[in-house]
């Protein structure tokens, strides 16, 4: 709970929301998505991270053996109890290599591949937790709302990625607007750049408006898992005047806390 609520502080306050003999179990999956997440920046070549994602897929396949990490104890146990799969904890794990290169993303396809592996396959999880017989029904828009969560997040983290050198834009985004993942990450990035963020948003709010119009549909007992979500159209409702090129976007703790207290009591009903 303390590590989630240090590295991720809006799903550490959504899991608040979650029934009491649930949240232990959230907190468990959320905290590993930041541990994995954060490897980048413990690291000075790719090497080094490669073998640490290996060293939790090696974790997660061994059975019942207590490995004196508390988190991953947590995670094996949640693993278990929940009957989670462990196949898409081994996607997520191959597709987090991308973080410590500095590749570009290639297409939309590639991105959106990306996003379904990570963001969209950790809410699933936090959907099973919640209502084993319900998530599976919601599989599909857990991929809608992760494709949305994580172009968001890509979005927020920009400024960061390119002072890395790294580019999240696809590169086919890119060449429609007139630009390049090299053009992009340099400078100011000239109007090409403008156009690609843009065009970023826009994707964003396609898979967002597709999980928007289903998310009616969810159950009570899943809409701890899906609530980051009530703050993605607030962030690019923002970037749309403050665009990440020119600086980290935020909304202030206070907001945040009142879009997901609303979405907590009301759910995705048109408000």
């Amino acid at each position: 709970m303390d590590a989630v609520r240090a590295a991720d502080h809006d799903r550490y306050v959504s899991a608040l929301y979650a029934p009491a003999d649930r949240r232990d179990a959230l907190f468990s999956l959320y905290a590993f998505n930041a541990e994995i997440s954060a490897i980048r920046d413990r690291i000075h070549e790719p090497l080094p991270g490669e073998v640490r994602l290996q060293w939790w897929r090696d974790v997660i396949a061994a059975e019942g053996e207590a490995t004196g990490n508390p988190l991953a104890d947590a995670l094996k146990a949640t693993f278990s109890a929940h009957r989670l799969p462990k196949s898409a904890l081994d996607n997520m794990l191959e597709a987090r290599i991308f973080d410590l290169y500095d590749d570009p993303m290639p297409s939309r396809t590639d991105l959106e591949g990306y996003c379904g592996e990570t963001a969209a396959a950790l809410i699933q999880f936090a959907a099973m937790v919640l209502d084993p017989v319900e998530a599976p029904r919601f599989a599909e828009l857990a991929g809608r709302a992760g494709c949305a969560q994580a172009m968001t997040g890509l979005l927020l983290l920009l400024p960061l990625h390119r002072r890395r050198g790294q580019c999240f834009v696809p590169a086919d985004v890119l060449a429609a607007a007139g630009s390049s993942p090299e053009e992009f990450i340099k400078g100011d990035g000239g109007p090409g750049a403008q156009r690609g963020v843009a065009a970023m948003i826009a994707l964003a709010r396609e898979h967002l408006a597709a999980f928007e119009q289903g998310a009616s549909a969810l159950p009570a007992s899943l809409r701890a898992a899906f609530l980051p979500l009530a703050l993605s159209r607030a962030y690019l409702d923002r970037m749309e005047s403050h665009s990440p090129l020119d600086g980290v976007v935020r909304l202030s703790a206070l907001h945040r806390h009142w879009l997901l207290l609303r979405r907590a009591s009301k759910g995705w009903p048109p408000l």
